[in-house]
């Protein structure tokens, strides 16, 4: 029987809302992959578990049938922190075999090696079981390894990630789409067209700075120009005359127009409109209004901070820009802050710079922010998915009452 990993969450999730309330840790985008994805090909021929905050649960199992969804294997596993960027010597650093023992990074259990006899020791909650002091009497070994801590890292290490796992992903592979005449390939061995894509005349894809990954069936329309190293999603459609830069990843089934550099739109997303949008992460069913605009560079050249799960927080760096979590939108000509963090299902508009800390399910911009009621928020939220033809679950329904529910203190100040 092939040994077991399973993926955790440990109690550091914190700096990562408003992007993980929708969903674990692990399954946040970095380069062309998942972190659970890149941790599933690190260690081939093994079998996958998940552990994650009990009320994402269903919706994890929906998403992932025949995974075991918070349990603990009975025959032992290998327990990996899901905030790990896995690179390609992670195996052998942390073997999936071997004694029981905790690995450790700064203090951060990175792993957990068990066999048999300490499953009943794991608490249900287990974003909270993960600490140093709960496998104090293991052996302990001390790794070099990344983890994700803030979303800014997902953008930071986006550009290499996107050459790591293209060469992970189209090693041995030719591309098949459709290039039409007209177009211009840079680099050409660089750069990857998978099934049904097309790249339509006009077009310029540069890689001379890093590949380029165009998946299955999308749709890079005329004059559009991408540059390495960048990602473009399965069924994703780059809008004519888009400007895609480095360092920047485009999920599934996503529409972008304007002006996009070093930037994560996770999937299902839109902007489809002229305005720029650099060193941000938008989450799922994200909509940006026509000439949106993201500062990422303070005009003192200074680092940007951001109000993390309400603490403010000096990011160390210069560049950052918007975090936008599941299903928030912006009105037309909305301008938004270095730094701003716009948690779930929240509407923003309105002239001026709204503030740079909107709570989830709110209402408005720089004159003012009022509470989004749930019922209209989920409303929307289902009218959206069935623009693609997704119905929203009863489990989708239950997730966002549970955030609602969960942000309420953030509301509290308005």
């Amino acid at each position: 029987m092939n040994p077991t990993i399973c993926i955790f969450e440990d109690p550091q999730y914190v700096n990562l809302l408003p992007l993980v309330y929708t969903r674990p840790v692990y399954d946040l985008r970095c380069g062309i992959l998942t972190l659970r994805e890149k941790l599933v090909r690190a260690y081939p021929k093994t079998r996958l578990a998940m552990l994650c905050r009990p009320y994402l649960a269903e919706v994890v199992r929906r998403q992932n049938p025949g995974v075991e969804v918070n349990e603990v294997h009975e025959s032992g596993c290998l327990l990996l922190n899901g905030r790990l960027l896995a690179g390609n010597g992670l195996a052998k650093q942390i073997p999936v075999r071997g004694n029981d023992a905790v690995f450790l990074s700064g203090g951060t259990v990175v792993a957990v090696r068990i066999n048999t006899g300490r499953h009943a020791s794991l608490r249900n909650d287990f974003s909270e079981a993960f600490d140093a002091e709960h496998f104090s009497d293991l052996e302990k070994v001390h790794v070099d390894v990344n983890l994700i801590r803030y979303p800014w890292d997902l953008v930071q290490h986006n550009g290499q990630q996107i050459a790591a796992d293209y060469k992970s992903i189209t090693s041995g592979k030719k591309s098949r789409g459709k290039v039409f005449p007209g177009v211009h390939l840079i680099n050409k061995r660089q750069i990857f067209v998978d099934a049904g894509a097309q790249i339509k005349s006009g077009a310029v894809l540069d890689a001379t700075n890093g590949p380029i990954y165009i998946g299955k069936s999308a749709e890079i329309l005329p004059n559009a120009v991408i540059e390495g190293p960048a990602s473009i999603g399965m069924e994703t459609r780059i809008k004519i005359g888009a400007k895609i830069y480095e360092n920047t990843s485009i999920g599934e089934m996503c529409k972008v127009g304007g002006e996009v550099e070093a930037s994560i739109i996770h999937s299902y997303s839109n902007k489809q409109h002229d305005g720029f949008l650099g060193h941000s992460y938008l989450g799922m069913w994200c909509n940006l209004g026509a000439d949106t605009n993201t500062s990422d560079l303070k005009n003192n050249y200074g680092n940007v901070r951001v109000t993390i799960n309400g603490k403010e927080v000096d990011s160390g760096s210069q560049f950052v820009g918007l975090t936008m979590g599941d299903h928030s939108k912006s009105g037309i000509n909305t301008m938004f802050n270095t730094g701003t963090i716009v948690g779930v299902s929240s509407n923003v508009y309105g002239a001026g710079f709204p503030p740079k800390a909107i709570p989830s399910f709110a209402w408005g911009g720089a004159e003012g922010v009022k509470e989004y009621r749930i019922d209209s928020a989920i409303d929307a939220c289902r009218r959206v998915m069935a623009r693609r033809k997704i119905e929203m679950t009863n489990a989708d329904e239950t997730l966002l009452r549970k955030i609602f529910e969960l942000t309420k203190n953030e509301r509290q100040a308005l």
